[in-house]
């Protein structure tokens, strides 16, 4: 089986998708693009040996697991590069870049015509499982879970059940069967534990349950593998626990990932640092800068952003609302929510209000919000 570095952009089931299927190069190659890396630097040495969908996949895996969205053009123009190549791969590859950039429908369909292609491409149904989950179609991400039995390992299949539970009414169920799979394989590879451990910690911290989720958020760090998403979860859970002065030292070698500049400006703010208005200011330039190259990719952050350091509900309900479109996740419908609230405007929190119900989605803070909101 191959194995690729766990990722995170949009959300936490992405990275199940990011674990499912490694990509192995058939041969050597001179070098395509680079980065400003040292070339003593392991990645770069790795990255002067691949070519083509390979490339474009390795820049992929880099963009997630660093949140810097550079390498997402950087394998943009691999991938154009080797655009005669009809193999599987690229079409996975393509169907990556293409939900990197919210085109799902046309991601879904790369990733459909790769697994035709290759009916054990592991990477193409999870990557479909999680692109149906972020537009909350459950139905949908379960049939691909269920493709993924016969071909995936029992902890991913594993993982790939327990999300869509968890989002469905089944969330202890999920937990015990996730953390008891985990338990069975010690042996199992850095990335997936830290996945499912970073998912157990998700879950104790909607059960209420912060010392639980302390201890599994800390097991996910100490594999010492560089994932964006552990460490915004990390940090949010910090802020939420009145923490705030862990998050800086946390955080403070990330200042290249908008989802993690974000969250060092909260701790700044709530610690009343004079450099909490710095951070503000670019994380405010980033957003600004991308709504001018048409890019309004990370609207939920973009909303948090102006709701919590900007004082402008109107503004981050716009943001939020326009968000829900696309991406239906929990923490979207947490911004949608606390933006309706602070603005005043239950009908436009509707949307997220329905989800909660329709879903059986099992979150106290969410709940609570709801009930504010009826």
């Amino acid at each position: 089986m191959k194995l690729i570095k766990a990722a995170f952009v949009l959300g936490g089931f992405w990275a199940l998708g990011a674990l499912a299927a490694p990509y192995t190069p058939k041969d050597d190659s001179t070098v395509l693009e680079r980065l400003p890396l040292r070339r003593s630097d392991p990645v770069a040495a790795e990255l002067r040996q691949l070519r083509g969908a390979a490339l474009a996949r390795r820049y992929f895996e880099l963009a997630m697991a660093q949140g810097d969205p550079r390498y997402v053009g950087y394998a943009e123009a691999a991938l154009r590069k080797a655009d005669n190549d009809p193999s599987a791969e690229m079409l996975f590859v393509r169907g990556l870049l293409k939900q990197y950039r919210h085109d799902f429908n046309g991601a879904l369909a790369d990733l459909a015509d790769a697994s035709k292609q290759d009916p054990e491409h592991i990477g193409a149904r999870a990557w479909r499982a999680a692109i149906f989950m972020v537009r909350a179609e459950y139905a949908a991400a379960r049939e691909e879970c269920r493709a993924l039995e016969p071909l995936a390992s029992d902890l991913l299949a594993t993982g790939c059940r327990a999300a869509v539970d968890g989002a469905t009414g089944k969330a202890r169920a999920a937990y015990d069967e996730l953390k008891n799979e985990l338990e069975a394989r010690p042996d199992a590879a850095p990335e997936i534990r830290l996945w499912a451990l970073t998912r157990l910690a998700e879950f104790a911290v909607r059960f209420g349950e912060p010392a639980r989720a302390e201890r599994h958020f800390r097991e996910a760090l100490a594999l010492g593998v560089r994932d964006d998403f552990l460490l915004a979860a990390y940090a949010d859970f910090l802020l939420a626990q009145g923490r705030p002065q862990e998050v800086g030292a946390l955080l403070k070698k990330w200042g290249q990932s908008d989802n993690l500049l974000l969250r060092v400006a909260l701790a700044a703010k709530a610690q009343n640092l004079p450099e909490a208005q710095k951070h503000a200011q670019a994380l405010g330039e980033r957003f600004a800068a991308a709504g001018l190259r048409g890019e309004r990719l990370h609207l939920a952050e973009e909303a948090r952003y102006l709701l919590d350091l900007k004082g402008d509900p109107k503004a981050a309900l716009a943001a939020a609302s326009e968000n829900w479109k696309s991406q239906r996740e929990p923490r979207d419908a947490a911004v949608l929510l606390e933006s309706a609230l602070a603005a005043g405007d239950r009908k436009a929190a509707a949307p997220a209000l329905r989800w909660l119900d329709e879903s059986g989605f099992e979150d106290a803070r969410l709940r609570r919000l709801a009930a504010q909101l009826k």
